[in-house]
């Protein structure tokens, strides 16, 4: 401000290019001023003449929200000596002083509200008007002990707070398939969308003043975060969900592979559903909402994941005599989330809820009215601690629910058939800290399967619940069988399958076997019949028997577009007494084609890098509308794309992009394929970025 401010003040200097570093916020911006709470950051007022303010009045006023108050802690008032109200205190201290210019230090309380403040200033007691010198930002703080998101490892801080990109584990717990993801948090104006998402929640839109006088709580912010990602409940929701066949009127959620596009979009369309996303897709960019806001984030990924509609913690499914499964509840090949760390002194005075805790922005089911989920406490769900907030039974049974498996008959008659307790929930996967590796948090979530702590644990929390724990478990069956792959099986090849049948018994068997194989979304949800096979066996008394299976790529290979895996399932009937059953069923995730990065040099800031992209078409029949984009925050500003018409059996197609990186450091660069005859591809490569002047 070159202008006179008051009385003897020239100008003010809110020195964000220094703040923001000091606060770790430089990568956001440099020409706004954006604090971390708990923390000082330095102003320095220009004088005409000496002035010496720890003597006079200097009184500095923050303000966010409409009808600020001190009692709801939305306004603070304060000088050197003293700051006014019951509200959340604001400090200032004097840096230094010359007769020119003099510097205050002010620091936020740790448990101040995060967002957009005003800031003013007055210096004439006979005055009742403020000055306006300007505003800031004010976020979470995980380097403040008195910050409840406060993360002790300084590794663990750059993770999950500073990294701007990630990976994400899909597919299934036999075939984990690992995607990168572009979260960029520090892109520009992402901070502003964040905010303003905080601004459309129907809470704000309701009563503006509680809702920002909340936001001091990482708990409420994460609760607020979850339901607005999502758009289920009408509201101004970033992200519309769609798991059918059709993607008309928006883009296929395996499209995506950044969250800056997908928020921007909403903001610039005035805050209307983004369309379409799947659950990696809600919860990476409730991840790069949360890490923007700074509150410690990461994804996980929970394969075979149980989602229990009538809160019972048993997935019960019910198969036909053709081996076609009928169930409310579902069993998803892969379920995404976000934990987020902090403290929960809402449910303990103790420290043993604290740490992380599952949010879940997955429209799916409702969470006091509203579609959310959590922050469910980690510790609570691994002790099966199911009458703790928020929505822990309902991520117990994700995670640890058991499965019962009835036969029914046409006239109505059902069958148990088997009780499954250590299907659900395994490999849950997240980035390890500091490398792509995939880090294992099964034991996080659950005991051992099969130990005693596990099966205590599941009947406390029925217990919680006051649901009966009975199993019931079905008598070990005289026939065995399980599916194998002859090998490995990829896009564009035949499936190979092996299905074992064992006899346990003294006695021979005759065995009529149904084979089927379905094409099945990551949701459980089954959407057509590929493969249908009967044969009929004899068994002698401990033998067993290897049936080949073979699925032919021209039967499923374009139904991937639309599903993640095939279930293929076995029922074999007892020809003597037809209702003497057995079943085995596998899940299969064929991979995609690989796809290669290369990058020409070393990476200077702000000058030319080239990469190399290869992708080979290893099928039997020709791609069509084919193209290659590179995604990265730090690297592109904007997305680049190559297409091409076509891509014949054998050939290859490289693009060669060149680019300028805008910020230093570790970067990930992130390549997608995509054409109309099957499900994107994904690579990604880390580029370091030296800062121009090392070189």
């Amino acid at each position: 401000m070159s202008d006179r401010l008051t009385n003897n003040l020239l100008k003010v200097q809110l020195n964000c290019e220094k703040n923001n570093k000091d606060h770790r916020t430089d990568d956001i911006a440099t020409n706004r001023l954006i604090v971390r709470r708990g923390k000082p950051f330095q102003l320095t007022f220009l004088v005409e003449q000496p002035f010496q303010p720890t003597h006079k009045l200097f009184e500095v006023t923050v303000e966010t929200g409409p009808n600020a108050s001190e009692e709801k802690g939305t306004r603070s008032s304060f000088s050197f000596q003293t700051h006014s109200g019951p509200g959340k205190p604001w400090s200032m201290q004097m840096s230094n002083s010359t007769t020119t210019s003099f510097t205050v230090s002010i620091c936020p309380p740790a448990n101040a509200s995060i967002g957009l403040y005003s800031l003013s200033v007055k210096t004439e007691p006979t005055s009742a008007s403020l000055t306006f010198i300007g505003t800031l930002i004010v976020l979470f703080n995980p380097w403040c002990e008195d910050d409840w998101v406060y993360v002790p490892k300084e590794e663990e801080r750059q993770e999950y707070v500073m990294s701007e990109q990630g990976l994400l584990y899909r597919g299934s717990w036999e075939s984990i398939q690992t995607m990168a993801w572009d979260f960029g948090q520090f892109e520009d104006d992402i901070i502003d969308v964040c905010l303003k998402l905080l601004d459309m929640n129907p809470k704000c839109l309701r009563n503006a003043a509680e809702d920002f006088s909340a936001r001091c709580n990482p708990i409420y912010v994460g609760r607020v975060v979850s339901a607005m990602v999502n758009v289920n409940d009408y509201d101004y929701g970033v992200l519309e969900g769609r798991w059918s066949n059709s993607y008309s009127g928006g883009v296929n959620p395996v499209s995506w592979s950044s969250s800056v596009e997908i928020l921007r979009k909403w903001f610039k369309n005035g805050c209307q559903p983004v369309k379409y996303g799947q659950c990696w897709v809600f919860a990476a960019v409730m991840c790069t909402v949360l890490r923007c806001l700074g509150i410690p984030c990461r994804v996980v990924t929970n394969f075979e994941s149980a989602h229990d509609t009538n809160a019972n913690l048993t997935v019960d499914v019910y198969v036909n005599e053709k081996g076609i499964e009928d169930k409310k509840d579902s069993i998803w090949n892969f379920h995404c989330w976000v934990e987020a760390w902090m403290k929960r002194p809402d449910i303990s005075d103790k420290s043993f809820y604290d740490g992380w805790q599952v949010l879940d922005p997955t429209p799916q089911e409702q969470s006091e009215g509203v579609f959310c989920c959590g922050p469910a406490p980690l510790k609570a769900i691994l002790e099966g601690h199911t009458n703790v907030k928020y929505d822990v039974p309902f991520v117990y049974a994700e995670v640890n629910a058991d499965i019962v498996k009835w036969m029914t008959w046409s006239d109505g008659s059902k069958k148990k058939i088997q009780t499954q307790t250590s299907s659900v929930g395994q490999c849950i996967s997240t980035k390890t800290v500091g490398s792509d590796k995939r880090l294992d948090i099964t034991n996080q979530y659950k005991y051992p399967e099969g130990s005693n702590a596990e099966r205590d644990g599941f009947n406390l929390a029925m217990r919680n619940m006051a649901a009966s724990n009975g199993t019931d478990v079905p008598a070990s069956p005289a026939v065995r069988m399980k599916f194998e792959e002859v090998v490995k099986p990829v896009i564009g090849s035949d499936i190979k399958l092996s299905l074992t049948v064992h006899n346990n018994g003294s006695t021979s068997q005759t065995l009529i076997i149904q084979i089927n194989a379905q094409t099945i979304r990551y949701t459980g949800i089954p959407t057509g019949n590929i493969y249908k096979e009967q044969k009929e066996i004899q068994l002698q008394p401990n033998k067993e028997l290897c049936l080949p299976i073979t699925i032919p790529f021209a039967d499923y290979g374009d139904r991937m577009l639309v599903n993640n895996s095939i279930k293929v399932s076995a029922i074999a009937k007892n020809a003597k007494d037809p209702r003497e059953m057995y079943m085995a069923e596998k899940d299969i995730v064929p991979p995609s084609p690989p796809l290669s990065i290369t990058v020409k040099g070393t990476a200077v800031q702000y000058r030319d890098l080239t990469v190399e992209v290869m992708f080979e078409n290893q099928l039997p029949q020709t791609l069509k509308n084919c193209s290659i984009t590179l995604t990265g925050s730090g690297l592109l500003q904007v997305p680049e794309t190559s297409r091409f018409a076509m891509l014949g059996p054998g050939q290859r197609v490289r693009v060669i992009m060149t680019f300028s990186p805008y910020r230093t450091g570790l970067k990930k660069l992130v390549a997608d394929f995509q054409c109309s005859d099957f499900t994107k591809i994904n690579a990604s490569c880390n580029i370091d970025v030296r800062p121009s002047f090392s070189t």
